[in-house]
């Protein structure tokens, strides 16, 4: 089943990795309690097939870094990109996109959380295993406000441009 404007996203955890060691944060990959984590934000969510794809580096992240400044005047926290990817390629192409410090990149490795939101797509066919959908999403205090997924092959309205007009 699909998540749903107005529900509550599922436990679950995904990865990240840190660069730079905090108290709170270990350097190299970090479990993200997706529940705590959302607790009390609003937080845009764009999700992609995979780090260092095509329309995903091109296009979809770079939006979302682009219009970081205008997400964070509507109210939005943080931005989130997730990806069933590992932690460290997800830190690896945060570097490469220049995302470190405006967007969190966050693995979801085996796809366990990806599968839960229902929003797994399957990629055997190309050599890419189970993937994410590509969408985005506005989740305020862990409730989706807003869900916009795309069509097979398509970006048209997950971009960020897309979820800034509906943030209004």
């Amino acid at each position: 089943m699909t998540i749903k404007i107005g529900e509550r996203l599922p436990e679950g955890t995904l990865s990240e990795f840190i660069d730079i060691a905090t108290e709170g944060c270990a350097l190299g990959p970090n479990a993200v309690n997706v529940a705590a984590a959302l607790k009390g934000k609003t937080i845009a969510i764009l999700a992609l097939p995979g780090a260092f794809t095509p329309t995903c580096s091109a296009k979809h992240l770079p939006g979302y870094i682009q219009h970081a400044d205008q997400f964070k005047a509507k109210g939005v926290d943080e931005i989130w990109c997730l990806a069933v990817n590992d932690a460290f390629v997800m830190g690896a192409w945060g570097r490469e996109q220049k995302a470190v410090g405006i967007v969190r990149l966050l693995g979801d490795g085996s796809a366990i959380y990806t599968k839960a939101l229902g929003l797994d797509a399957d990629f055997t066919d190309r050599g890419m295993g189970i993937r994410s959908q590509r969408y985005s999403m506005l989740v305020v205090d862990g409730v989706v406000k807003q869900l916009n997924v795309e069509a097979a092959g398509k970006f048209d309205v997950s971009t960020a441009e897309t979820l800034l007009a509906q943030l209004g």
